[in-house]
């Protein structure tokens, strides 16, 4: 994709004990209208989830952050809210919520390389 883009993006955390608002970063949401295209990057740190909480499930962790990036790639197997346009989604997912999995308000941004922007936004954010 080559030109300048308007963008948006959202982090993607992990919050094991909803309510006393803690979070771990794990991924990266990266959304682009005119392209119509959402980029979606996730890695769980399993050190610091049990440094946050010991109690935590790891794979129930992983399972919710895969739900989640069906739902933002569109897949089948994230059921209906995938077959939603990728604006729709993109809305959908950064909606606030009180789950164990939540995003971060987004942030616009402007840039001539989406791939290269998303993977500079993961490693700045997520590490």
């Amino acid at each position: 994709m080559h030109g300048k883009h308007l963008y948006e993006y959202a982090v993607i955390r992990v919050v094991p004990a909803v309510h006393r608002e803690e979070f771990l970063n794990a991924g990266i949401l990266l959304f682009c209208k005119s392209a119509n295209l959402i980029k979606v990057r996730i890695a769980l740190n399993e050190a610091k989830l049990r440094s946050l909480a010991g109690d935590a499930d790891p794979e129930q962790v992983r399972l919710n952050l895969r739900s989640f990036e069906r739902i933002a790639l569109g897949t089948a197997e994230g059921g209906p809210i995938a077959r939603l346009d990728a604006p729709s989604r993109f809305r959908w997912l950064t909606a606030v919520r009180s789950s164990s999995i939540q995003t971060s308000r987004p942030h616009p941004g402007y840039c001539d390389d989406l791939e290269g922007t998303a993977e500079r936004l993961f490693a700045e954010l997520v590490g």
